[in-house]
């Protein structure tokens, strides 16, 4: 708690924009609290009140008030009106949302979790299989299996050549549905799995990825709430994007799809608390006003 506090004050202190937000802030609550000072004495001329101690007073309460106005939060959202849909960044657990989840996958759905050889036991594809799916790797390759019938791979590939995991390679940007109407779960493939077992991606393919992702969950999810993690951000390598950088990326393309027809009526984007550190929300604040 104590390292969150201390990022949320560099963050307040420590920028431009956090100090010229708490600066805007601190002259709003000063000048309401001085209107109201005044129109005290306007009704009270002959009243004792002290100067120096009310002047003292007003800016203590103005900075206190304006501080408190501006202090980063854990949450944030923004309404859109033409059409109506809500964007919320919020740091928390993504399995603890309500409605619809998404999942980043790579383009072989590997799911195997064992040795964190193929899939990493904390990444949220790891958590997806051990908490959603009780572990059960084969049940889950059961459920993937049946929701790709449909889709032709691009290729398979030798055992040879990779020695662990799937060899059917789909499209980037394939989405696997899973779950029921009432909760599914959108199995999104952004990158690829190379067969030495690293997962490779970029920003060109995560912004494809989610064009085609979004087209799916405008036909699945019925416009009910979506939520999504940082997608890019664990171990598909993206060194050029940091995490701020990648929400954006994905509230860009979300808005701008959305203006055209509306997708759900509420996307949030769950950022896991050790990772809140690296976001300024003042600034995605910003951004999002900006769209």
């Amino acid at each position: 708690m104590s390292r969150m506090i201390r990022h949320q004050a560099r963050t307040l202190f420590g920028t431009r924009l956090g100090l010229s937000t708490a600066g805007r802030a601190c002259a709003v609550h000063f000048g309401l609290l001085a209107g109201a000072v005044q129109l005290y004495l306007a009704f009270w001329p002959d009243s004792s009140l002290p100067r120096a101690t009310t002047f003292l007073t007003v800016v203590a309460l103005s900075l206190a008030g304006g501080i408190q106005a501006s202090w980063p939060r854990t949450q944030l959202s923004h309404e859109f009106l033409y059409p109506e849909f809500r964007v919320t960044i919020k740091v928390g657990d993504l399995f603890e949302q309500p409605g619809h989840l998404v999942i980043g996958s790579n383009d072989v759905f590997d799911t195997d979790t064992r040795d964190d050889r193929l899939i990493v036991h904390r990444s949220v594809q790891g958590q997806f299989l051990h908490r959603l799916y009780g572990s059960e790797t084969t049940r889950l390759d059961d459920d993937i299996d049946a929701a790709l019938a449909g889709v032709l791979p691009v290729r398979v590939e030798d055992r040879a050549a990779k020695q662990a995991g799937k060899l059917a390679r789909y499209p980037l940007g394939t989405v696997a549905v899973l779950g029921s109407p009432q909760r599914l779960y959108f199995l999104s493939a952004y990158g690829t799995m190379r067969n030495d077992l690293t997962v490779d991606s970029g920003p060109d393919q995560i912004w494809n990825s989610l064009e085609e992702l979004w087209h799916v969950m405008h036909l699945r999810a019925h416009r009910e709430a979506v939520a999504m993690p940082v997608i890019g951000s664990g171990l598909a390598r993206i060194d050029s994007m940091d995490h701020a950088s990648l929400i954006k990326l994905i509230l860009l393309s979300f808005v701008t799809k959305s203006r055209r027809s509306v997708i759900c009526k509420e996307l949030t984007i769950v950022v896991v608390p050790e990772d809140y550190v690296r976001v300024d929300m003042l600034e995605l604040a910003m951004f999002l006003r900006t769209l």
